[in-house]
């Protein structure tokens, strides 16, 4: 039982990790340039 709560809290933060660096490519301009920040608005747009 323990050791399934300490995997899920693992997947978790791995996943939180990997939506963070997303976030992070995203605000730099790596996905989507001169959006300003705003990808949610430009990915719906294209």
């Amino acid at each position: 039982m323990a050791a399934t709560i300490i995997v899920a809290l693992l997947v978790v933060g791995a996943v939180i990790l990997a939506v963070r660096s997303l976030i992070k490519d995203k605000k730099s301009g790596k996905s989507c340039s001169g959006c300003s920040g705003n990808c949610a608005g430009c990915h719906k747009e294209s």
